[in-house]
């Protein structure tokens, strides 16, 4: 039997007619998203459109009112009270705009804490991943630093090595660089377009154009809850189709 195109494709998240509510306020609208193995997807726009908050239903930090996400296969509405969703959470990179390193672990012990107590790995295998990873993100000599004594860029590229020191499917950042002071911004954006050309798959809350133009394979625009429009940097940057996506692209482009 011949395969649809939709059958052909691996995909590693796919949401379905997704909508939140907080209260009355209709957050997400309707959103249907599939991305595949491999692939680079960065959401823009301006604050408040739900960008931030369709990521975290992603990885069922939020509940959903309607609709189904299914991440590796497994739709996370159906085993967010269950104890398949810690598994599903160890496939899933979470960066945030706050870095989230515990303050009384040095960096390699923020970074071994899981490996450790949630793969159950000896301190020597978990330490040997840590440094490999820790250098992955060029702070290899940061291993015994406590993390007060870090600038927040090099937070941020902690927090992504303890993410990848657990083998995740997909990383998901959202709005990694926000907190970010401007010198420390292109160390962290570094680290994300080389786990990009490595073939990570990856979504990203970013506002970042620069990066969504060099990285991406699919930039997605949303306002007030909904997807407006979507295709390849080149489509969404240079000859946006949607009124709304040539009206925010042009208040955010202006020099």
């Amino acid at each position: 039997m011949i395969k649809s195109e939709n059958e052909k494709k691996d995909y590693i998240v796919k949401a379905i007619n997704v909508h939140k509510y907080f209260g009355k306020n209709h957050v997400l609208k309707g959103i249907d998203l599939s991305v595949e193995r491999n692939e680079v997807v960065a959401i823009i726009g301006a604050s408040g459109s739900g960008k931030s908050t369709f990521l975290r239903c992603l990885n069922g930090l939020e509940t959903i009112q309607e609709g189904s996400i299914f991440v590796e296969g497994k739709e996370v509405t159906s085993i967010l009270n269950s104890p398949q969703i810690n598994q599903l959470r160890q496939d899933i990179g979470m960066i945030f705009q706050s870095f989230n390193l515990f303050p009384h672990y040095t960096v390699l012990g923020n970074i071994t804490l899981a490996l450790v107590k949630v793969k159950k790995m000896n301190k020597k295998e978990a330490e040997e991943i840590a440094y490999k990873f820790l250098d992955k993100v060029g702070l290899k000599e940061k291993a015994l630093t406590y993390p007060y004594n870090l600038s927040g860029g090099q937070q941020q590229r902690i927090a992504i090595a303890r993410a990848l020191a657990m083998n995740p499917k997909v990383m998901m950042f959202d709005e990694p660089t926000s907190a970010l002071d401007p010198e420390t911004v292109k160390d962290v954006l570094d680290v994300m377009e080389e786990l990009a050309q490595e073939g990570m798959t990856m979504i990203v809350v970013t506002h970042q154009m620069g990066f969504a133009k060099v990285a991406a394979d699919r930039v997605i625009y949303m306002d007030e809850g909904s997807i407006v429009e979507e295709g390849s940097p080149e489509e969404i940057f240079s000859n946006p189709r949607s009124e709304r996506t040539k009206q925010f692209l042009g208040k955010l482009l202006v020099v």
